[in-house]
């Protein structure tokens, strides 16, 4: 097997500079909802020692001594511009997994190993000629080496001009490079399973390759065997051509201002549902259970503190927008508690099957179910943007909507904010 793993570097702030190139060069952050955490950095950020998910205002000093700029996420603006990256990539195999908004993988199979270099520096070229993202290739046996492989790239490690090719490098040299990289590098190893294997005597990729397969199954698990096995070149991952369907969905947001009032909450819970519903039709699933939480800032030592949350059976599994509302908005009124500032509110799908895999109800009622209802909001929210249809209870004014005060334009998906060129 001979895969590629193809990442964006910096994706979201990549996507900003493509639209302003006057931001190259210069330190820049994208913020969370509502502003608060840094979701993304410039290498020049980097640099500066910033770790992702920092407040944005522990920042503040620091962003003044440097010029930090400090942007919204623009999350339409990066989901779009991840689709056009991810089309420009699939034309390279039939085999393609999108793993990640800035990633993916492609199987490279049949295509001649001494070649498989050049490919990776024009998909590169390509990307950044005709999307103007920059990315690095890696290029292994298995998913876990080319998740390595292009951490190698990115490093400057091994390879050269941003692309990693483990096929080209002797057993000695991987040897020699893998003795060089903390096993904390490896994919799936976090800082928990970084102590454990310095427990036993195991810091490296190399340490953690070379490790008695049966051992690690014994005294960790399964899952860390099978990469000991993919380090070593046995591939026991396979793409997924198709993403599995989510066993939960859910929304949640926090708010934008503190809420204090049932309706606010309502329209909401109601707005965060209908997000929800549309993602649980797009993968032609059904939910059993609604869940909904509410909460105060828990961080606040000033005010009263209060959280909540229930979950909802359902009398039979539906997509249906309005029962799902009705069934959340029913448990929201239970758990409602008047007199304190709420900051965050979301849902949970539950218990989802297969649309076309669950139990009918014997005495269902006519209007359970909406589909081409529901296929029209869809269809309309896809086309002239979300919200376009919307039901009642998610209201008008929202003034409790997340605050967004540094997001720049959508450029590629609303034509009042295109870019204009004088």
């Amino acid at each position: 097997m001979t895969f590629a793993l193809i990442d964006g570097n910096n994706f979201y702030v990549s996507c900003e500079r493509v639209f302003n190139p006057k931001l190259d060069g210069q330190p820049m952050v994208v913020l969370s909802n509502n502003d608060g955490c840094v979701v993304a950095r410039s290498a020049e950020v980097k640099a500066l020692g910033v770790k992702m998910g920092v407040p944005w205002f522990q920042l503040k000093e620091l962003a003044a001594r440097h010029n930090i700029l400090a942007l919204s996420s623009n999350y339409t603006l990066y989901a779009d511009m991840s689709n056009r990256m991810m089309g420009v990539l699939g034309r390279y195999s039939p085999e393609q997994e999108i793993y990640s908004i800035d990633e993916c993988f492609l199987g490279l199979d049949g295509f001649p190993a001494k070649d498989l270099a050049a490919m990776g520096r024009r998909m590169r070229q390509q990307v950044r000629q005709w999307i103007g993202i920059p990315v690095c290739v890696g290029i292994a046996a298995t998913k876990t080496l080319t998740k390595l492989a292009n951490h190698c790239a990115k490093k400057n490690l091994a390879g050269a001009d941003g692309v990693c090719d483990f096929g080209q490098l002797s057993a000695d040299e991987l040897t020699a490079l893998f003795d060089r990289i903390e096993v904390n590098e490896v994919w799936g190893v976090g800082r928990r399973l970084t102590e454990r294997l310095a427990g036993m005597g195991i810091t490296t990729v190399r340490g953690l390759r070379d490790a008695d397969p049966a051992q690690i199954r014994r005294e960790v698990s399964v899952v860390l065997e099978r990469t000991v096995r993919e380090l070593r070149g046995v591939s026991c991952l396979a793409l997924e051509d198709v993403a599995p369907r989510k066993q939960q969905i859910m929304s949640s947001r926090s708010f934008g201002e503190y809420v204090y009032e049932l309706t606010d909450l309502e329209q909401a819970v109601s707005t965060y549902i209908a997000r929800a519903a549309e993602k649980l039709r797009r993968q032609h699933s059904l939910a059993n259970a609604v869940q909904v939480y509410i909460r105060t800032n828990p961080f606040s030592e000033r005010q009263p503190q209060y959280q909540r949350g229930i979950t909802v059976p359902l009398t039979q599994a539906t997509s249906d927008t309005i029962r799902l509302t009705r069934a959340a908005l029913w448990g929201l009124k239970r758990i409602y508690g008047p007199g304190f500032a709420y900051q965050k509110a979301g849902v949970m799908l539950m218990d989802l099957h297969s649309e076309d895999q669950v139990q009918g109800v014997l005495f269902a009622t006519v209007a359970s179910a909406r589909p081409a209802l529901m296929d029209v909001i869809d269809r309309a929210n896809a086309r002239w943007g979300g919200g376009t249809l919307k039901l009642a209870s998610e209201g008008v004014k929202k003034p409790w909507q997340m605050k967004r005060e540094r997001m720049t334009p959508a450029y590629t998906t609303r034509w009042d904010e295109l870019p204009r060129v004088s």
